[in-house]
C-alpha cells in the first residue's frame, strides 16, 4: 500500500473537521475520547506529528526528549491554547492551533514522500524504521480524523485498503504492545476470526499465555466478527460499539476482547 497519498488525506480531513469545530464558542468534546475536546486531539496530534517529524529528521536512535520545548516549535501568542493539566479544554478552538497542527501534519508528510522506508531509526516497536512511522501515524491520522469528525457530527468512514490493514496492524503491533503495557491476563488459546464484509480480509487472532500472533489457520474459532473493514478496524480501536458488528461464537469471550486487548 502507498500509505503517502493516504496519509495527505488524512490529516487534510482531520484540519478540516478541526476548523468546522472552531467556528464554535466552545471546543465540542470528543465522544470516543472522553477526555478531551477537539482542541486537545488537536494539540495531541499536532505534538505527535513533531515528535516522528525530529526523529526522522535526525535519524534519531533513541527518542527525542519531550521536555525541550523546542521540539514542538509552539507559536509565540498560545492564547487560548489547550493545557494539558486542565483537560478537556473546552474554550474556543484557536486559530493558531489549527495553523499550527497544519504546518506540522504537512512538514511531516513531505518528510513521508522523500524518505526511505527502509532507514533506520528509532520507533516504539520492534521494527526500528521509518517506515514503521509511516504506517502507524496513517493509521493514527484515519482514527483521530473520525474522532474529529464524529465530535462535529460528520464521521466518514476509513476507506476500505486502510483500514483492512490497520486491522491486520492491530494484531501484528498494536494488540501486543497493549497487552505488555497494561498488563492484561495471561491468555489461554483464546482465537478469533475477523471478517471483512466488503472485502476479502480474513484474519485469524490467537492469543495464548502473553502472546498474540495471526494464523492462517482454518480451523474452528471461539468468536467469529464480521464487518465492513472500517467499523472492524474502529471498533479494535475502542471507537465504536459492538452492536455495529455480526457475531457468531461465545459471545462471552467476545465481551472480554478488551480485557485481552485493553484499550489505549
Amino acid at each position: 500500500m502507498d500509505y503517502v497519498p493516504q496519509f495527505h488525506r488524512e490529516i487534510l480531513a482531520f484540519e478540516a473537521a478541526v476548523r468546522r469545530a472552531a467556528q464554535s464558542d466552545s471546543a465540542p468534546m470528543v465522544p470516543s475520547c472522553p477526555e478531551w475536546s477537539v482542541s486537545d486531539l488537536a494539540a495531541h496530534l499536532g505534538g505527535v506529528h513533531r515528535f516522528v517529524s525530529r526523529i526522522i529528521e535526525d535519524r534519531l536512535l533513541e527518542p527525542p526528549d519531550t521536555t525541550d520545548l523546542t521540539l514542538f516549535a509552539l507559536p509565540a501568542d498560545l492564547q487560548g491554547w489547550p493545557v494539558p493539566a486542565n483537560a478537556p479544554n473546552r474554550g474556543p478552538v484557536p486559530v493558531c492551533l489549527t495553523d499550527w497542527f497544519a504546518d506540522g501534519a504537512r512538514a511531516l508528510a513531505s518528510l513521508f514522500r522523500d524518505c526511505d522506508p527502509g532507514e533506520r531509526v528509532w520507533t516504539w516497536s520492534r521494527e526500528q524504521t521509518t517506515g514503521f512511522w509511516l504506517r502507524m501515524q496513517t493509521i493514527e491520522a484515519a482514527v483521530h480524523r473520525w474522532d474529529a469528525e464524529n465530535a462535529v457530527g460528520a464521521a466518514q468512514p476509513v476507506e476500505a485498503e486502510l483500514a483492512a490493514d490497520a486491522v491486520g496492524q492491530t494484531f501484528e503491533v498494536m494488540a501486543p504492545a497493549r497487552r505488555a503495557d497494561k498488563n492484561a491476563p495471561p491468555a489461554s488459546g483464546e482465537r478469533f476470526r475477523i471478517s471483512q464484509s466488503d472485502g476479502p480480509g480474513i484474519w485469524t487472532a490467537e492469543f495464548e499465555g502473553d502472546g498474540v500472533r495471526l494464523t492462517a489457520s482454518a480451523e474452528p474459532c471461539d468468536v467469529e466478527v464480521t464487518g465492513t473493514a472500517s467499523d472492524l478496524m474502529l471498533y479494535l480501536w475502542h471507537r465504536i460499539p459492538a452492536d455495529r458488528l455480526e457475531v457468531a461464537g461465545d459471545r462471552e469471550l467476545f465481551d472480554r476482547y478488551f480485557t485481552l486487548v485493553p484499550p489505549m
